[in-house]
C-alpha cells in the first residue's frame, strides 16, 4: 500500500494551490460579504480542467480518478470552501450528464460544462423530501416527444445563476418509491421555471441558494438521462462521489485553518512569551493535526475504493463524509479558539472557514444519515468485510 502521491498527482495539487492563491484568496472574503457568485473565477478554473475533472472525455472532461479530484478540491477549499463546494457540485452534474446523456445532448452541453463556460446545478432535494429523497413528488409526465415537469426543489446551489439543471423527478406512480424516479437535464431558462428568493445563509455565501418551481415545464424526451426509473440509482451513484467531494472541502477548510493557527501561535505573544511555547496550546495543535491527517486518509481511501468499483465503496464514502466533515469543523473551531477574539472578526479568515464548513455536516446526506448507512451495512450477514 503506497500512500505517496505520484508526480502527476503532485502537479495537479500544485496547480490547484497556485490557482487558489491567485484567483480565490484575494477575493474570497469580499465574495462572502457581498454574496457574489464568481462565475469569472469558476470559468478560469474550467480553463485548467477543474470543472470536468472526472467527467468522461467524450463530454470534454479529463476522466480523472476520484482520488486525483480530491487533491484539487482540497487545495482550493483551503482558501475558499464555498466556491470550491459549488465547483464540486458542478463537477458531479457534469459527470452525470457525460455518463448518462444521449449522444446529441452530451455533445451539446458536455464541453460547455466541462470548460466552465456553462454551469450546472443539481436538483434532488425538495421541501418535503430531504433525507428521504426517495419520497420526492416532483412529477415528469410523458407527452409525445416531451416530458412535462411540475413541482419544486429546495436548497439548490447556484439556482438562478446556472445554465443547466440535473433534476430528479417521478415518472412512476405515486408511492412507487425509488423505482419511480428518473433523471433529466433541464435548461435553466425554460418557460415555466421560476426561482424563489436568494436564501440568507450562515455560510456558502459566494454561491446563491434558492427554491426552484416547475410549472408544466416542457423538456425534450431526449433530455432523459439513462432510462426511465433509473434516476434514483443515478442520484445515489452521484452522492457517493458528492460525499467524498464535500469531505474534501472540509479537509481543505481544516488545512487552511490549521495553517492560520500555526502562524498565529508563532506571531502572537502573551505573558512575555510566544503562544507557541505554551504546552497546552501545543497539545491542542497536535490534536488538530492528527484529526486532519486521519480525515484526509479516510477520504482518500474512500475515493480509491470508488475508483476501484469496490463493493463496499458506498459505505466507505459515508464513513469518510461523516468523519471528515465532523473533524474538519472541529479543527476550524479550535483554530478560531486559538486566535482568541481575533478569530471572531472578519479581518481574519477563520470565522469564514468555520461558517462555510458547518453546512458540510448537513448536505449530501446528514451525518446522522451517514450513520444509518454505515450501521445498516454492518448489520448485514457479510458485515465483517466492511471493516477489514
Amino acid at each position: 500500500m503506497d500512500f505517496e502521491l505520484s508526480d502527476d498527482q503532485r502537479a495537479f495539487a500544485d496547480t490547484a494551490r497556485q490557482f487558489a492563491q491567485a484567483e480565490l484568496a484575494p477575493h474570497a472574503a469580499r465574495w462572502d460579504a457581498e454574496g457574489h457568485f464568481p462565475r469569472e473565477a469558476i470559468a478560469k478554473a474550467g480553463e485548467l480542467g477543474f470543472c470536468g475533472l472526472y467527467a468522461p472525455e467524450n463530454a470534454g472532461g479529463l476522466a480523472l480518478p476520484r482520488l486525483d479530484a480530491t487533491l484539487v478540491f482540497e487545495e482550493m477549499a483551503a482558501v475558499d470552501p464555498s466556491t470550491t463546494a459549488f465547483i464540486t457540485i458542478h463537477n458531479m452534474a457534469t459527470w452525470m450528464l457525460g455518463t448518462w446523456a444521449q449522444d446529441a445532448l452530451r455533445e451539446q452541453w458536455g464541453p460547455q460544462l466541462a470548460s466552465g463556460s456553462k454551469l450546472a446545478s443539481y436538483c434532488l432535494t425538495e421541501p418535503g423530501a430531504g433525507s428521504d429523497a426517495a419520497s420526492l413528488v416532483t412529477r415528469a409526465e410523458r407527452d409525445g416527444g416531451h416530458y412535462r415537469i411540475s413541482g419544486s426543489k429546495a436548497f439548490i446551489s447556484g439556482a438562478g445563476s446556472t445554465d443547466l439543471m440535473v433534476l430528479m423527478a417521478r415518472t412512476g406512480e405515486a408511492g412507487s418509491g425509488a423505482a419511480g424516479i428518473s433523471a433529466f437535464a433541464v435548461p435553466a431558462d425554460l418557460e415555466g421555471i421560476s426561482y424563489g428568493k436568494k436564501e440568507e445563509k450562515m455560510g456558502w455565501n459566494s454561491q446563491p441558494t434558492r427554491v426552484i418551481h416547475f410549472d408544466n415545464v416542457q423538456v425534450p424526451a431526449q433530455n432523459l438521462l439513462g432510462r426511465e426509473g433509473e434516476g434514483f440509482k443515478i442520484a445515489m451513484k452521484g452522492l457517493d462521489g458528492g460525499r467524498i467531494n464535500i469531505a474534501c472541502c472540509s479537509v481543505g477548510a481544516a488545512q487552511g485553518a490549521l495553517a492560520q493557527a500555526q502562524a498565529h501561535l508563532h506571531a502572537r505573544r502573551q505573558f512575555g512569551k510566544s503562544l507557541a511555547s505554551f504546552q497546552a496550546l501545543q497539545f491542542k495543535l497536535a490534536d488538530m493535526a492528527t484529526e486532519l491527517v486521519a480525515a484526509r486518509q479516510m477520504v482518500r481511501l474512500a475515493a480509491a475504493k470508488l475508483d476501484a468499483g469496490a463493493r463496499d465503496a458506498s459505505t466507505y464514502c459515508a464513513m469518510a463524509k461523516r468523519f471528515a466533515t465532523d473533524a474538519g469543523f472541529m479543527v476550524c473551531n479550535e483554530a478560531l479558539q486559538l486566535h482568541g477574539g481575533y478569530g471572531y472578526i472578519r479581518e481574519y479568515p477563520l470565522e469564514r472557514l468555520m461558517r462555510d464548513a458547518r453546512v458540510h455536516q448537513i448536505l449530501e446526506g446528514t451525518n446522522e444519515i451517514m450513520r444509518v448507512i454505515i450501521a445498516r451495512r454492518m448489520l448485514e450477514d457479510d458485515a465483517p468485510d466492511v471493516i477489514r
